[in-house]
């Protein structure tokens, strides 16, 4: 009874070290550098993505999280699995713009073979060409809300497409 008692509590703790402190890993896997530079203006102190506990990481063995953007082509499909592979569990896969998504622009070329979904598993999707860096970190938070269970999310969690703003208002 004790045992499965100190294991619970274990978890718990475990669970909160992971949602107060996850480590993320950054991966381009064949951008236009768009989405790269919103990811990294997140990191800046305008946005301070730090404040949630979150730390770019710069090796796959101490991520927590791992932060995909473009299409996947020919040339990182295998980097990116050995990445993915080279994480610990638990591991979690965040898609940043339309480019991850789906393949954006880069779709039907010769050498892209589509979205991140078709290399690995994905947990999050942050739709937008570039998408906004408060929309990366509420994503972000949305995923370490969706942790806090203590296990990852049944399916995808996806954020909605944001409106285009006008000079005449929302459209």
């Amino acid at each position: 009874m004790s045992e499965k008692k100190d294991t619970r509590f274990l978890d718990k703790i475990r669970t909160w070290a992971r949602v107060n402190s996850p480590w993320a890993l950054h991966y381009n896997s064949g951008s236009c550098n768009g989405c790269d530079i919103e990811i990294l203006a997140t990191l800046t102190p305008r946005y301070d993505v730090e404040r949630f506990g979150i730390k770019l990481q710069g090796s796959p063995r101490h991520a927590d999280v791992l932060i995909c953007t473009g299409p996947v082509t020919l040339q990182s499909r295998d980097r990116l699995l050995r990445i993915y592979e080279q994480m610990p569990e638990p591991k979690f896969v965040v898609v940043v713009g339309s480019c991850g998504i789906s393949g954006g622009v880069f779709q039907g070329c010769y050498n892209v073979l589509g979205g991140i979904e078709k290399v690995i598993p994905v947990d999050m999707y942050i739709p937008g060409c570039p998408p906004k860096p408060e929309a990366i970190i509420f994503g972000i938070v949305q995923l370490l809300e969706a942790l806090k269970t203590g296990r990852k999310p049944d399916s995808p969690i996806s954020l909605p497409q944001p409106a285009f703003e006008t000079a005449g208002g929302t459209e």
